[in-house]
């Protein structure tokens, strides 16, 4: 019986965003997969300081101050890399929906940076981190996550031979994570309440900082080039999240107020559309989004171990899929350690 190879084994990486949520577990992840060389860029000058005292030991991992908006520091940041996993982005949809100049800047033009810079410095695989709310999109962020895949997919179908290959990963929520109810629903109720909702029939795909990074980790060697991965995972309503989370948590009575929807925000959670349907491969646990348009200058056979047919049945939506009932979702929690032990 022989050991199958480790692809990480040999390889340099860069991580951009690597002070996010997802950003850090990455370079944990991507640390102990045994890759020689780590680089870790980020704008967060204070968090930055706190990552590299924490990989201060490991001489493979480097931590430098950078932005996406700045294309000559990524070229030169990218010298001798293998593989960039592209997980820095304006995310706030509030802000970015005030300052719309900004995600433009960030999301749309930095990406273009980052693919730029791996074609200066041949590098084999760039993998970007979208988001559900770049399909079918209603605000300012969903818009300039959807133009990333749009700019990252346009970017391998213009590839030659040598060239790297790009595709992306598209996340639902990621429970526990800077931004996300679960902080905000936890703060609420060491408060005494009220628990906000902006409505009780809402619900969300969700998924671990794990199941994130996992997504990402395998898709890096799954890609074939152009495609959107994305992972399956359960729904939750979020006015149950509310109900378990007081439950578990709280003491005494703890009111939820219903504050009705923000601007720009569904009730449900999109991460295909009807328009992909024709053109997803199923796998035992992922979709696969294949690309609209065909390359231009090479043929790209999209196939993977366990796959199914091209085309599925229906888009994947949060209205759609069965939601998990209570005692399920209160295991989840549990489970994945979101909400403390369950003793």
């Amino acid at each position: 019986m022989t050991n199958t190879p480790n692809p990480w084994h040999g390889k340099h990486v860069l991580i951009t965003g690597v002070c996010g949520t997802v950003g850090q577990e990455l370079l944990r992840q991507v640390v102990d997969a045994g890759s020689e060389a780590v680089i870790g860029i980020d704008n967060n000058e204070t968090e930055l300081f706190f990552v590299d005292q924490q990989y201060a030991d490991h001489e493979h991992v480097h931590i430098y101050l950078g932005d996406l908006r700045d294309r000559d520091k990524l070229i030169r940041k990218m010298n001798g890399v293998h593989i960039v996993l592209h997980a820095a982005a304006l995310k706030h949809v509030i802000l970015c929906e005030r300052t719309p100049r900004d995600p433009i800047q960030t999301n749309i033009l930095g990406t273009q940076n980052v693919i730029d810079a791996a074609l200066a410095n041949g590098v084999e695989r760039v993998i970007f981190t979208s988001s559900d709310k770049a399909v079918n999109p209603t605000n300012v962020m969903g818009t300039s996550k959807l133009m990333g895949e749009r700019l990252i997919t346009a970017a391998n179908a213009h590839r030659h031979q040598n060239d790297p290959i790009f595709s992306s990963t598209r996340f639902g929520n990621v429970l526990g994570s800077r931004g996300s109810v679960i902080p905000l629903f936890r703060r609420q109720i060491e408060q005494g309440g009220p628990v906000t909702l902006t409505d009780p029939d809402m619900t969300r795909f969700i998924m671990t900082i794990e199941q994130a990074v996992r997504l990402v980790m395998d898709s890096v060697f799954l890609a074939r080039g152009g495609e959107v991965f994305v992972t399956k995972m359960p729904v939750a309503r979020i006015q149950d999240l509310a109900e378990v989370m007081i439950e578990e948590l709280g003491e005494g009575d703890i009111e939820i107020r219903t504050i009705g929807t923000k601007p720009g925000e569904k009730l449900y959670e999109e991460l295909m559309s009807d328009e992909e349907t024709r053109r997803t491969i199923e796998l035992p646990d992922y979709f696969v989004v294949t690309p609209a348009f065909r390359n231009v200058y090479e043929n790209i056979e999209y196939t993977y171990p366990q796959m199914g047919p091209l085309g599925v049945d229906n888009p994947y939506n949060s209205s759609i899929e069965p939601a998990m009932d209570r005692e399920t979702l209160r295991t989840f929690l549990h489970e994945h350690q979101l909400i403390g032990d369950p003793a």
